[in-house]
């Protein structure tokens, strides 16, 4: 039997589905749609192996609706029309039995293919379901993505991989036969990365190079016999996010030389070249951010320069850049702080905008104080007065504390002298 483990045992049901339980638990924004059948376009994002693919075709199923699928690696607009007119002839718009279309890697698409599915898409002739692991914001057209409705995929957590082994083992049709323990999972599970098929690939790859019927599963045999059997740089799948992350964890540690040893790794499998610049654009924000503002400004430029310039040519302009960030200071503080407001929001909810800080527009508005006792900077030496701009309830909060670098010790130094009273800089 050539089909793959993960092929063998991909689930058929919802109650089968593992992981996700935040869009097809019993509150998931899923069931509900699932439950009745009424689906709306939409566009799974998330990682290799979080179950796209797999949710797709239940939906499909459990809606009882006709399925069509195409991959866009190997599809054109001629095909993307030949099934739309399968599509006008099977449902339609006053029917809601009307077909799914589900396209792989959807973001490999040209917005000349993305056109083609916007007036089926529109006229309900299809119920489209893209799939992608890039942000649908960049590699989806707006008139496409408006249409649709965007839902996040996570990485399987060590409870739903432990899972998925567990019922390969009870379930597969090959691994059912043998006698296999599960000693030890942590080396399993690390190599993984969150990705339930590369779960499954592994898994299935050392217990095939064991020849007897029985065996115990140990971290020692998982990384003796993986580590012999690794496979070139995959873009598609195994390798595609571990090398990105040497990649990035090269540059933040300022190591310029392993940052153009991962780059050229990317390079020469076949990695798409925004793919890289985009990462390398979010990096320096996050991990370089004000400790050298002009980073970010040649991180953009590399993304626009690459996204016109093909092969062999952008591998220079990559490198560069790559080079550069490597060697930048480096900061995480605007990253940090960020991620603190977005806490205490989640925390404490929606507060109530000071009145002093209220816009009023209206009579109404000003009658009821909004706007009253605002203190208009300019109007105070050096442009500045102190005040409070956030709500009551978490006054005196500090959300953002300056790294260790030149440029952020000068920001330091000012925060010191106009907030002395009210935050410890």
């Amino acid at each position: 039997m050539n089909e793959p483990l993960a092929e063998r045992i991909r689930p058929k049901s919802l109650d089968d589905y593992i992981s996700q339980r935040h869009l097809v638990g019993k509150d998931g924004a899923l069931t509900l749609h699932i439950k009745n059948g009424l689906i709306p376009s939409l566009i799974l994002w998330g990682p290799p192996g979080t179950g796209k693919t797999t949710l797709a075709n239940i939906i499909a199923k459990e809606s009882g609706r006709p399925f069509y699928a195409l991959s866009a690696i190997n599809s054109g607009v001629k095909d993307v029309r030949d099934i739309i007119e399968k599509a006008k002839k099977s449902g339609g718009l006053f029917t809601q039995k009307n077909p799914i279309l589900f396209i792989d890697e959807i973001h490999r698409f040209s917005k000349s293919q993305q056109d083609s599915l916007l007036g089926a898409v529109e006229k309900g002739w299809v119920t489209l379901i893209g799939a992608t692991t890039e942000n649908p914001s960049f590699e989806v057209i707006p008139a496409l993505l408006s249409r649709c409705q965007i839902y996040i995929l996570n990485s399987f957590d060590k409870k739903d991989l432990i899972t998925l082994l567990n019922r390969a083992l009870q379930k597969d049709i090959l691994l059912s036969k043998k006698k296999i323990e599960l000693q030890e999972t942590e080396a399993l599970l690390q190599l993984s990365g969150g990705d339930a098929r590369k779960l499954l690939n592994i898994f299935e790859l050392v217990v095939n190079t064991i020849s007897e019927d029985s065996c115990i599963i140990t971290n020692d045999l998982v990384l003796s016999k993986v580590q012999s059997n690794m496979v070139r740089y995959d873009k598609t799948g195994e390798q595609h996010y571990d090398i990105i992350s040497a990649f990035i964890k090269s540059i933040r540690g300022s190591d310029p030389n392993g940052a153009v040893y991962w780059l050229a790794r990317m390079i020469e499998g076949g990695e798409d070249v925004k793919f890289i610049a985009r990462r390398m654009l979010i990096l320096a924000s996050e991990d370089i951010g004000n400790a050298n503002p002009t980073a970010l400004i040649l991180a953009n430029n590399t993304f626009q320069a690459v996204s016109v310039i093909g092969h062999p040519e952008s591998r220079i302009i990559l490198s560069q850049c790559a080079v550069y960030l490597a060697n930048s200071a480096k900061s995480n503080s605007s990253y940090m702080a960020i991620n603190k407001a977005q806490q205490m929001v989640k925390s404490t909810g929606d507060l109530s905008v000071p009145l002093h800080l209220r816009n009023a527009p209206t009579k109404l508005m000003k009658d009821l104080d909004y706007g009253k006792d605002y203190k208009y900077s300019h109007d105070y030496s050096e442009n500045f007065v102190e005040q409070e701009f956030l709500p009551e309830e978490i006054k005196n909060s500090k959300f953002y504390d300056p790294g260790n670098n030149p440029r952020e010790n000068q920001f330091k130094e000012v925060l010191k002298k106009r907030w002395k009273s009210k935050y410890d800089y």
